[in-house]
This record gives C-alpha cells, sequence and structure tokens, in this order.
C-alpha cells in the first residue's frame, strides 16, 4: 500500500509572513476558509509567529477574535501555531505564568497544534510550554531548530528529539528557517531521528536558497510524514514550496495524496487576485520571491538579509553590505553558533552592522547582546567566546540557572493594573505581550463601545 504523505498549509501564517511581512487581513483570507477546510489538509498554519504582533500594530484585529472566527469557519481541520518557548510570540522570555496560561487560552480559542521551538535548541526554555500543550490536550509538536555548525551534529540533534518525546512532544519538527537544508542533510536527519524515535516527522523549509522541492523529496523518501507547504500564488522566494507542485510529484512517485484538487485550485484561483493587490500597492517585493543563494554561504535567512539592508540603506551605509555580511557569521561563531531565527537573528545581525560601521568589534553593544552573553536567552549551543563575554559584561558573571525561575509571575498584577480596560484573559494577556500595541487596542475598542452606548441612549 502506498504511504501517506499529509500537508500543513502555511498561506495563513508563515507564506504571507515570508512575503508579504503577515499583512493579511482576516477579510482578505476570510472568503476562501471554508474552501481550505475541505481541501484536506493535515493543518492549516494560521496564527502565532508574527500574526499576534501586526494584528495590533498595523491590522487593528484582536488576534483572539481572529482566532476565533477561523475557527469557527474551519470546523474539520486542525488549526496550528508557531510559539517560541519561553519568548512565546515577543522577543524576551516572559514568566512562567504568562506562558501556561497563554498556551491554556490559545487551545480553548481553538488551537489544535502548538509548534514550540526555542531560538538556541535549549529545551529548558520549551519544557513549561510544552507541559501546558499537553495539560491543555493538545498536539504538542516538539521543534528543532535547524542549523549547520561544528557544533550541530545529527548525534546532538537526536538527543533533543528524544529529550522532547519525553516531554510530551506528539510529533517532531524540524524547522528550517533559513532554507539552508540540503536532500542529502534531510534523508540522513530524517533517517536518524526515525531510528531513534517512533513519532511523526514534519518537515518545515523555505524556498530561499533553491532548495526545498529536492529536500522535501529525500526527506519523504526517509519517510518524513508531514511537509510545510504554501498555495502556489504565495509560495516560493522566502514563503515554502507550493503545496499544488508537491503533490503532483509525490502522487506521480507513488506516495499517497488526500489534497482535493478541486479545493486547491480554487484557492490559488483566489489567492492570485490577492496576492496581485499586494504587488500593486509594493507590499510584495520582487526580492522576496527571488532565490537567494548567498544563504548557504552566511547562513542569512532571507527577513535577516532585507533587515541588514535597510539598517546600511538608513545609515547611509550600503557600500559596506558585503563586509557586515561577511561579519555575520563571525558574530555568530563567536556568540556559540545560535540558530539564526527570531531574536537571535536580529542580536546577531545588528551587531555585525555595528562592528563594520564601528570599525572596532564589539565597542558597542545592544542591551539584547548583553542579555545574551548574561545567559537570559538560554545556553548557547557552543559557549560564548569566553575574551569578548568578558568585554561584554565586565565583571558581571553570568546566570547559570534557567532565566525564567528568576522572573516574578505577572498574569494577577495586569489584570488589577488593567481593570475594567480588560474584559477577559486575553485582554490581559495581549497587554502582557505587547503592552503599548494593546493598551491603545483596548482604549479605542472602550471608546467605541462607549460611543455606541450613547448614541444608542440618545436614539432612544
Amino acid at each position: 500500500m502506498a504511504r501517506k504523505v499529509q500537508f500543513v498549509e502555511t498561506v495563513l501564517r508563515d507564506a504571507n509572513q515570508s512575503l508579504i511581512a503577515t499583512r493579511l487581513p482576516y477579510e482578505k483570507f476570510e472568503p476562501m476558509l471554508s474552501t481550505i477546510d475541505k481541501a484536506g489538509y493535515y493543518a492549516a498554519e494560521c496564527w502565532g509567529g508574527a500574526t499576534f504582533d501586526v494584528c495590533l500594530r498595523y491590522l487593528n484585529e484582536d488576534p483572539w477574535e481572529r482566532l476565533r472566527k477561523i475557527r469557527k469557519a474551519m470546523p474539520n481541520t486542525k488549526l496550528q501555531m508557531l510559539l517560541r518557548g519561553q519568548n512565546v510570540l515577543g522577543y524576551s522570555h516572559y514568566p512562567d505564568d504568562f506562558v501556561k496560561l497563554f498556551v491554556k487560552k490559545a487551545v480553548e480559542n481553538g488551537m489544535d497544534v502548538i509548534r514550540i521551538f526555542d531560538a538556541l535548541n535549549d529545551v529548558k526554555n520549551l519544557k513549561v510550554a510544552m507541559e501546558a500543550t499537553v495539560n491543555a490536550g493538545a498536539i504538542a509538536s516538539g521543534t528543532i531548530s535547524y542549523t549547520t555548525s561544528p557544533v550541530h551534529t545529527h548525534a546532538k540533534y537526536v538527543e533533543m528529539v528524544k529529550e522532547l518525546k519525553e516531554m510530551g512532544a506528539t510529533t517532531i519538527c524540524i524547522k528550517d528557517m533559513a532554507g539552508i537544508m540540503g536532500p542529502q542533510e534531510a534523508y540522513d536527519m530524517v533517517s536518524a531521528i526515525k531510528d531513534a524515535v517512533d513519532l511523526p516527522i514534519d518537515l518545515h523549509t523555505h524556498s530561499t536558497t533553491g532548495l526545498a522541492f529536492m529536500t522535501y523529496l529525500k526527506a519523504v523518501e526517509a519517510g518524513v510524514d508531514i511537509i510545510d507547504t504554501a498555495i502556489s500564488p504565495f509560495s516560493g522566494g522566502t514563503s515554502q514550496p507550493a503545496t499544488e507542485t508537491m503533490a503532483y510529484a509525490l502522487r506521480q512517485l507513488g506516495y499517497e495524496v488526500d489534497l482535493d484538487d478541486e479545493c486547491t485550485t480554487k484557492m490559488s484561483d483566489y489567492f492570485k487576485g490577492v496576492r496581485d493587490e499586494f504587488v500593486k500597492d509594493g507590499t510584495l517585493m520582487p526580492k522576496s520571491m527571488a532565490t537567494d543563494t548567498q544563504c548557504l554561504t552566511y547562513q542569512v535567512p532571507g527577513g535577516m538579509l532585507s533587515n541588514l539592508l535597510s539598517q546600511l540603506k538608513q545609515m547611509n551605509a550600503l557600500d559596506k553590505f558585503e563586509e557586515a555580511l561577511a561579519e555575520t557569521p563571525k558574530v555568530r561563531a563567536d556568540m556559540g553558533y545560535p540558530p539564526l531565527v527570531t531574536p537571535t537573528s536580529q542580536m546577531v545581525g545588528v551587531q555585525a552592522v555595528r562592528n563594520v560601521l564601528d570599525g572596532q568589534r564589539y565597542k558597542t553593544v545592544s542591551k539584547e547582546i548583553k542579555a545574551y552573553c548574561r545567559g537570559e536567552y538560554g545556553t548557547t549551543p557552543a559557549p560564548i567566546d569566553a575574551e569578548i563575554q568578558k568585554q561584554i559584561l565586565g565583571d558581571e558573571q553570568p546566570l547559570t540557572g534557567r532565566y525564567a525561575d528568576s522572573l516574578a509571575p505577572v498574569v494577577e498584577a495586569t489584570r488589577e493594573k488593567l481593570g475594567d480596560l480588560a474584559k477577559s484573559d486575553e485582554d490581559v494577556l495581549s497587554y502582557i505581550a505587547f503592552p503599548n500595541l494593546a493598551e491603545k487596542f483596548l482604549e479605542e475598542r472602550k471608546a467605541k463601545e462607549e460611543n455606541v452606548v450613547t448614541y444608542t441612549i440618545t436614539e432612544a
């Protein structure tokens, strides 16, 4: 009997995050939700990552309400989100009470699969979120942030996978955020994990370097169970490979694919129109759709590359781009080879630019790099260069334990602080994650409601 390969559709989250900076409002994809629901996906990734931040910052949407509406429109498909472990959806670590309540409420509002990763692959930073997911009855997808370096070996990754299984992982995800995993690496790694644990494996990659289609085929050959793809108008470039193309190729190779081609054709026709609107207004830039092989040399993910460019442009120093690019892997080595994914990619990139512009390495360092050297982000894959750590910290001693253990609970105090401005635990959580954005959103909502009440009374 043919082996089945399942698909996660990313257009509602990572595909639009990668191509149009997550600027896809609910009403733009709402007409397609019932079609996606009938298409036969393993899951639809629709929340987490940058969606929460962008809903509040740019789209004037309540991210929780968005999730509830998607859930209502898609009763038959598992909904999936991306969670940054102890960072949840932000850029620094949060206290445990926040992490636990956030996961609980995400599941209550309709989430089925929570993909949990840590930028350093430090399992201490995954433990609380994993336990909370299991306790809430959702699928905990324990995630490896894939990267290559002298200290990142298949044996190390397999060791991590065994720990994730012990923590209650239902599935394992290999998250290749820069699209640097080649076909042979995929085959070897999936084989090694399959030999070590009996759990379904999901491979996530990006088309940034042009490797993704080949990588997926070899991963499937090695036994991968689920792949992440994007409906064709939102595929390619810094996004994922096209759903329809992968389904076609796998069927031709004799694998079973449950996707309904009528549904994917309908989705494709619809999202072409959506994509064209974003091309017209300049949100979707040609460089996001291009193949960029520099990633293979410098391990710089697509989003990080555009950040480097915009930083240098602001400083009128675009002529230093090649130099900053070459400095990036050096900073990464100094910092103990962190995988370049949010927030470490931003931290390493900013430091590389500063080193080049100052003409002296680590003359100025950001507060984030200081916190990183103090151990606030967790245990680094390799030790931080001792001389550089001393230069940055002076006589201050780095932490030895888990940073979140030193953080005071935050939920109850925030609830009291917000008073009647917060109507639910969800409002409290939004405020803790993004205080300024959430406060503005909640104030505007309150003013709108008061206006409606005044108007209704006057009319009566």
